[in-house]
């Protein structure tokens, strides 16, 4: 194998090409970027929420191995006079809870504490003596995890983007019209110049528009573009600049950011497909999402909309669950997409995993069950049932 085409150039596109070179480096690693600004991709659309707080076991070591990396990301990744500060923020994620989801949100507590995670349960009495804010009559209480947080996306990208740069990484800018195959395996890409880029391994990290590109090799996918709207919303809520990031069951959450400003969305089956970034006007935020988020905590009942915007999900209709690795049938194609709002935070690991598939080294993770297999199966691995968080 020589070189490596890399299709996307948002976080998860320079975290494989950072793995790949730290472990050989005398690969051709090309990462083709559509627009190097990334203002549409979903990394920086994203609020940058990490939390070791998942249900399935795989995407909560996926996620104790991101806060390792963030841990030292300044150091690991500094090049030269450049030193990437990710601006971890430990506010700690709280997923509130009725009794109705109680069970699921134990069993998932109890998957993150065998595995070494601080997560906990706080009842509805500690949470209101903790966070006043946050009472509510109708959530029993929920589950904390005070390792999570919020980082920067800008920094994380760039340090890999630079990292990998400094290791050897071709950045081309372009657009990847289509994935070439002969037989049964893949030999490169075709960008809408019509140009032509020749490739041993070509790796798929396009966010949202993976599913159209991959198309063009006869690989169907089930994962659509979504748009999500975030709204920054003002409210004087008692302690607001120290709340955590706290999750409604019905999906609705509210980040805070500073000066008692909120980032506030939420999620629902309802939110339109395509790749229109024109966000939802804010009668929506008014009439939908507002109700939700003060019929459950009565301290939000008085918020004014100060801005908003929107960003891609690349939504996998089949489990909401990421697709990592190679495509069955056709050697070399390799992807990464169908996070589902989850990539950002899984940069890290999936980064280092397709570098480990792609150069056939052991793999630090058995990520094997969020394998394309199941696509072409057809059989979901959930990692809750009707959760799109």
């Amino acid at each position: 194998m020589n070189r490596v085409l890399i299709v996307g150039g948002a976080v998860m596109g320079w975290s494989t090409a950072q793995h790949l070179l730290s472990l050989d480096d005398s690969l051709d690693v090309v990462v083709v970027e559509k627009d190097p600004s990334l203002a549409r991709s979903s990394t920086m659309l994203c609020e940058g929420n990490v939390r070791i707080q998942f249900n399935l076991e795989e995407n909560i070591l996926i996620s104790k191995y991101a806060m390792e990396c963030l841990e030292e990301f300044p150091k690991s990744m500094a090049t030269g006079e450049f030193v990437p500060d990710p601006q971890v923020r430990k506010q700690g994620n709280l997923f509130l809870v009725s009794e109705p989801g109680k069970t699921d949100a134990l069993a998932g507590l109890a998957n993150q504490q065998r595995l070494g995670c601080e997560s906990e349960w706080l009842d509805m009495d500690v949470i209101s003596e903790r966070y006043p804010a946050l009472a509510s009559e109708s959530l029993i209480g929920g589950t904390f995890g005070p390792e999570d947080g919020s980082v920067d996306p800008s920094a994380v990208v760039q340090g890999y983007r630079r990292r990998a740069l400094a290791n050897g990484a071709r950045p081309i800018e372009g657009t990847v019209g289509s994935i070439i195959t002969s037989g049964d395996r893949v030999s490169g890409v075709t960008l809408t110049d019509g140009e032509t880029l020749e490739g041993d391994v070509v790796v798929v990290c396009a966010g949202a528009w993976s599913t159209e590109l991959l198309a063009t090799a006869d690989v169907y996918i089930p994962v659509e573009p979504v748009m999500r709207t975030v709204y920054v919303v003002a409210g004087e809520v008692e302690d607001g600049d120290r709340l955590p990031s706290t999750f409604l069951p019905s999906g609705v959450y509210v980040i805070p950011e500073k000066e008692g400003t909120f980032a506030m969305a939420w999620s629902t089956e309802f939110d339109p497909v395509g790749f229109d970034f024109t966000p939802a006007s804010r009668s929506r935020f008014y009439d939908v999402i507002w109700p939700e988020l003060a019929a459950n905590l009565p301290a939000f009942d008085r918020l004014e909309v100060m801005g908003s915007w929107a960003g891609l999900y690349a939504q996998n209709r089949l489990d909401a669950n990421a697709i990592i690795g190679e495509w069955p049938g056709i050697d070399g194609l390799m992807q990464a997409t169908g996070f589902s709002g989850h990539g950002f935070q899984q940069c890290h690991a999936v980064g280092r995993h397709l570098a480990e598939l792609i150069l056939e080294r052991p793999t630090s993770l058995d990520l094997s069950r969020l394998g394309p297999e199941r696509i072409v199966a057809g059989e979901p691995l959930y990692e809750h049932a009707g959760r799109l968080i």
